[in-house]
């Protein structure tokens, strides 16, 4: 039987001893042997925290989340392979669905909260920049870093590959290195797709580090700087929070536990509403979901005391509907336990649930393509807590499976200690459509809550259900669920950073920071800042404009434009007991004359304003007083493009607005979105020619069979296509991949070496020859390419047929050929 390996320090390693035997949950055949024996734990944690933490800290947030995404369009690939290992852990398609892809989904959501809201740096600046001297040449702020150590996750039986992927997205983009120990059972879908990660070449050395079974004693050698992330047991839990090794080193632990999950029926759903129905459906989807082995599944339905048997009535039919069997058959809609000792232990639970509790519901389903014996099945099974209040077995024992009690309450406040009764859970479901139910319940049941999930009429459509984490939404709860905290957005990578004050002057903030202060030095040039591309704009680059003085007439056409008709800007005699002394200038025409007074009317690098931040008005400006504008950039931030934009960063500059007595009336961060250098020639017919002078009979291709002849040929053909000389006759790319290959045209990356033409011969066979030499090609090719930049200026809306990329118009033609061109020069060693 194949032994699942584990990947230590760079290597696949096997397990000395005879490990643990991993069973299909559906047929009871044994599937591999996880064995971690033998293993040199002190080894990998220190190979983690050089090895690893070297490669991954030096990265920029903008680089991992960069990687993030290539990881996941790796495995989105393979993900088929996944599914077939996910059923023979009893899970279903749509099981599988949310621990595959649910998994891919948290790194993509990660990569692009990186790209849009994390900086290019290693580093993170946390909040504002706080003046701490009278003069401002004394300032303070916080820098984020990653925490010089690496991450131990322990993860749970239930979601194999989810529960890796939604720890390892806010570690690897925090720059933390880390060791996955997943549950043995399960554990071969985890290897499965652990291993592609590796293969996938993305990740750095030292990472990501695979312990495929017990964990031994690995966190006997943790040490300050690193962290634990633990799911499973609240009793396993605190025993490991508690070892000398992660208390004494003030070891960083987020804890995931048992959960006692509740949903609440509102008072005003009553059967034949909506809500009523929603509810059924929740509360049996989320028994049944991964046969309830769910840390977020509903274990405590809360119904209003006169709509007990309702509920009883309706859940029962619902959950009788319900096939259960194997995974594979389209008929099953619940699986099996992962394993006969899960089987065992939720049968122990319901066992010491039924000694206070009556069961009034245990299913007799017949199963689907599979039997008891073999498999880990186990029917839907739903008690009755008559009197929650005095009964608390069913708020202090959890059954990891499709077990759930019904209990009824009076009112919103006897719901909401109900709720409370958990412990400490980790989502509560509230299903009404009585907003002051609803207000009143949340506000009270918040406390022994990490997340509150509202469900009605008005957000069923599109809601993700009681039982879905979202990466955006911190997962995680107090008390008994573990106080942990994870996800959440960017609030996620804070567990694996450590945050530092950092005091000094404005210039040594900026250097630190890279985020220009006030009060550093500013750097002037002759070239205007937004004659830069994004690449070229540095930190403190600062223009000082000229002087507008501000007329009477520019207040009340602003007035006119705007219809700003208050008082204060149009009517001199009601400004007593105001702070003006007359009429003044708008604060909104102030900045937009900055504007005026900054911006270059000449085309470059910015393509537009992206937004605006903290505008501040400090001192009125009045007819007669004279602006000036010093313009600095404060930040780079880079971005992620896609579709047909032009690929670019955002640059925040800081806008300082001073009058003739040198008193800064107005400040403000605005924000430009910035043109990046294209790594392709321009269609600049001098530099064209230059570039061609280079090219010889003799010269050489570095790939490919082309003859320098035939290259010049093969682009002249293509600029003559772009007149519509002759027109293309059809586009060879499958219509629906055009869109895809359309949007390529704008991105930087350059045209592979190995894409054949589709319209040339089959057999590989060049153009034939037109002209008589190079030379005349040469000449032919740059009175067409002059003859293009004509025709487009004389017909800006014309359209032409791509072979490749369809009908392309003006604007796509132009980035078609700087890429072609780059192409083909870069082919024979021009450029």
């Amino acid at each position: 039987m194949e032994k699942l390996k584990n990947y230590i320090h760079g290597e696949w390693v096997e397990g000395t001893g005879n490990g643990i035997p991993l069973y299909n949950a559906v047929t009871g055949e044994q599937v591999a042997v996880s064995d971690t024996e033998g293993l040199n734990f002190e080894q990998a944690l220190d190979y983690g925290r050089t090895v690893g933490y070297k490669n991954l800290s030096s990265m920029t947030f903008y680089d991992r989340g960069e990687m993030l995404k290539k990881v996941a369009l790796y495995l989105l690939e393979r993900k088929k392979k996944y599914y077939e290992l996910s059923y023979k852990t009893g899970a279903t398609h749509a099981d599988s669905w949310v621990d595959i892809e649910g998994g891919f989904g948290t790194f993509f959501t990660y990569s692009g909260l990186a790209k849009r809201m994390l900086p290019n740096t290693p580093f993170w600046v946390d909040g504002e920049t706080q003046k701490i001297s009278a003069n401002g040449t004394f300032l303070g702020t916080h820098i984020l870093t990653p925490s010089e150590g690496v991450s131990v996750q322990i993860n749970a039986y239930n979601f194999p590959v989810w529960g890796m992927l939604e720890k390892l997205s806010t570690s690897l983009l925090a720059g933390v290195p880390s060791i996955v120990k997943p549950s043995p059972y399960g554990s071969y879908l985890t290897s499965a797709v652990f291993q592609d990660m590796i293969e996938s070449g993305v990740l750095p050395e030292g990472a990501l580090q695979l312990v495929c079974g017990e964990p031994g004693n690995i966190l006997d050698y943790v040490q300050d700087g690193d962290s634990v992330l633990f799911t499973g047991s609240a009793t396993t839990g605190k025993k490991l929070k508690s070892l000398p090794s992660v208390s004494g080193n003030a070891v960083r632990f987020n804890m995931e536990a048992d959960s006692l999950n509740c949903s609440i029926l509102g008072l005003d759903a009553k059967p034949g509403t909506p809500e009523f129905d929603l509810f059924i459906k929740e509360v049996r989807t989320e028994m049944t979901t991964k046969a309830g082995q769910k840390c977020t599944a509903i274990r405590r339905i809360l119904v209003p005391d006169n709509l007990i048997g309702d509920v009883q009535n309706a859940l029962s039919k619902a959950l009788d509907q319900t096939k259960i069997g194997n995974p594979l058959s389209r008929e099953t809609r619940m699986g099996s336990l992962v394993g006969k000792q899960q089987y065992d232990e939720v049968l122990r639970k319901v066992n010491i649930l039924k000694t206070e509790n009556e069961l009034i519901y245990d299913g007799k389903h017949e199963l689907v393509d599979a039997d008891y014996e073999n498999g880990s099945f186990m029917s839907p099974k739903l008690f009755l807590n008559d009197s929650p209040f005095t009964k608390n077995i069913s708020h202090d024992v959890e059954a990891f499976g499709p077990v759930s009690t019904l209990m009824p309450y009076k009112d919103a406040d006897e719901a909401a200690a109900l709720a409370k009764r958990g412990k400490g859970s980790l989502v509560g479901s509230i299903v009404s459509h009585d907003e002051k139910f609803v207000a009143e319940t949340s506000w009270k049941m918040a406390s022994q809550h990490g997340r509150i999930f509202v469900l009605n009429r008005d957000n069923a459509k599109e809601s993700t259900g009681h039982g879905s984490p979202l990466p955006t939404l911190m997962h995680g709860g107090p008390g008994r669920a573990g106080g942990g905290e994870e996800m959440g957005g960017l609030n996620g990578l804070h567990f694996f950073l450590q945050k530092t004050a950092i005091q000094g002057s404005p210039d040594i903030l900026t250097a630190i920071t890279k985020v220009y202060q006030q009060g550093a030095e500013k750097k002037y040039a002759d070239k205007h800042p937004f004659q830069k591309y994004f690449e070229d704009v540095e930190v403190g680059d600062s223009l000082e404009t000229a002087g507008r003085t501000v007329t009477d007439a520019d207040i009340v056409n602003f007035s006119n434009v705007s219809w700003d008709h208050f008082y204060a800007h149009t009517d001199a005699t009601s400004l007593s007991g105001t702070i003006f002394d007359k009429t003044v200038a708008h604060g909104y025409f102030i900045l937009s004359a900055a504007a005026g007074l900054f911006v270059s009317g000449k085309k470059g690098p910015v393509i537009a304003n992206y937004g605006l931040e903290n505008c501040s008005f400090f001192k009125p400006v009045y007819a007669g007083d004279t602006i000036t504008v010093y313009l600095t950039a404060k930040e780079r931030i880079n971005r992620g493009v896609k579709g047909r934009n032009i690929p670019s960063g955002v640059v925040k500059w800081l806008v300082e607005v001073v009058n003739q007595r040198d008193e800064v009336v107005c400040v403000a961060t605005i924000l430009t979105l910035v043109a990046k250098k294209s790594p392709f020639i321009d269609l600049n017919l001098k530099n064209i020619q230059k570039t061609l002078n280079g090219l010889t009979e003799n010269t050489q291709p570095t790939w490919g069979k082309m003859s320098p002849q035939q290259m010049i040929e093969h682009l002249d053909f293509t600029v003559l296509v772009s007149l519509g000389e002759p027109e293309a006759d059809k586009c060879f790319t499958p219509e629906e991949q055009l869109e895809k290959w359309q949007d390529s045209l704008y991105n930087h990356r350059k045209m592979p070496k190995d894409f054949p033409a589709p319209f040339l011969a089959e057999d590989d066979k060049l153009l034939e020859l037109k002209h008589k030499n190079l030379e005349a090609a040469k000449l032919s090719f740059m009175d067409n390419l002059k003859k293009f930049s004509i025709y487009y200026k004389e017909n800006p809306q014309a359209e032409h047929m791509n072979f490749v990329f369809g009908k392309l118009n003006k604007e796509m033609w132009e980035l078609m050929h700087k890429k072609h061109f780059t192409h083909h020069f870069e082919q024979f060693g021009l450029i």
